[in-house]
């Protein structure tokens, strides 16, 4: 699939965070659609609402107010269509705990956000490598 039909669902509170990750993907694949969301709340009724989209990817920031990523993570699984969808959690915690649980829940991986612009760079690559391969 090439890079101009893909879309990510980006799901993080910290408008900063959505900022940084965007701008790193799209430094690599201009063409890829991020959609952004504010909390797991309104992915999720994204998510029933828009039945026929399917994106390729779905990000989920672990720490957020009202619905967590683990919680949306586990919620997820009544979207049958998201059963093959990979889901990556990034957060500022890299508590082992945490790790697991996300993973058991179904995430791809857990990735501790990155504390410097090259780290983060490496993050978009990572991902949209994986996306296209």
């Amino acid at each position: 699939m090439s890079k101009d039909h893909i879309t990510i669902l980006l799901v993080d509170d910290d408008i900063e965070d959505q900022a940084l990750l965007t701008e790193a993907i799209h430094k690599i694949a201009p063409a890829v659609c991020i959609k952004l969301f504010n909390n797991g709340s309104e992915v999720l009724q994204y998510l029933s609402d828009k039945e026929e989209d399917t994106p390729y990817l779905i990000i989920l920031d672990y720490n957020m107010p009202g619905i967590n990523g683990l919680q949306v993570l586990e919620r997820m699984r009544e979207f049958h269509r998201l059963v093959s969808v990979p889901k990556i959690v990034w957060s500022t915690s890299n508590s082992h705990h945490f790790k697991t649980q996300c993973l058991n829940a179904g995430a791809l991986k857990y990735i501790v956000k990155p504390q410097n612009l090259h780290d983060l760079n490496q993050i978009a690559a990572d991902i949209i490598d994986a996306l296209t391969a």
